[in-house]
């Protein structure tokens, strides 16, 4: 399987759309922290080899990359909270957060290129959704990378303070080990309380 190329750029630019923002976001399926989503704008001469789906990356080269492209394309983060998520569902707050990243950019893209099969309703820019998108193009590429890194640094920061949820290593995503610890010391204030596993012991708890 080839990895992601620069074709859907190409073709925006062709007709004329100069500036390209890849958009994407991580953290649907933890059940603590925020989701975080980002907007990367590539310089065409300046793109970074090996991008990839960052679920495709070890660690170490995510983080290298993200250093790289911070360094040499215009690049934006944003997140919606778990309070956000809890009042308007994961799927709103996915398409908050990347609402919040494009507009993060110093300059407006010309057209966006959207990880997924939906556009989130609020974007006033010209979009097209990408499936699979990580995959297939190097400015989604780049924004799974980036948003994958920031989140993954702010569950390691959380880590340390509410040590035992393993947060640190799962990134708050339901693992065997998350969801023990969620039984043995509780729900703290991370967690999402609209997602099942945390949902259902607020409920045994009544």
């Amino acid at each position: 399987m080839e990895g992601p190329d620069f074709s859907f750029e190409q073709i925006a630019m062709s007709k004329g759309m100069v500036r390209i923002a890849g958009v994407d976001e991580v953290g649907r399926g933890p059940v603590a922290g925020p989701v975080t989503a980002a907007a990367v704008v590539l310089d065409a001469a300046r793109i970074p080899e090996g991008l990839n789906d960052s679920k495709k990356l070890t660690e170490k080269r995510r983080r290298a990359l993200a250093e790289e492209l911070h360094a040499v394309a215009e690049v934006s983060i944003a997140h919606a909270s778990v309070e956000e998520i809890d009042a308007i569902n994961i799927l709103r707050a996915s398409h908050l957060a990347m609402c919040r990243a494009v507009a993060g950019l110093a300059t407006p893209p010309c057209h966006l290129l959207i990880d997924g099969n939906m556009i989130p309703r609020d974007l006033t820019l010209p979009a097209e959704a990408v499936i699979k998108g990580d995959a297939r193009s190097l400015s989604i590429a780049a924004a799974s990378i980036v948003a994958k890194v920031a989140r993954d640094a702010i569950m390691c920061d959380l880590a340390q303070h509410h040590p035992g949820y393993g947060w640190e290593t799962n990134a708050g995503y339901p693992s065997k080990s998350h969801k023990a610890a969620l039984l043995d010391l509780g729900i703290t204030p991370h967690h999402r309380r609209s997602f099942a596993p945390v949902h259902n012991i607020l409920w045994q708890d009544v």
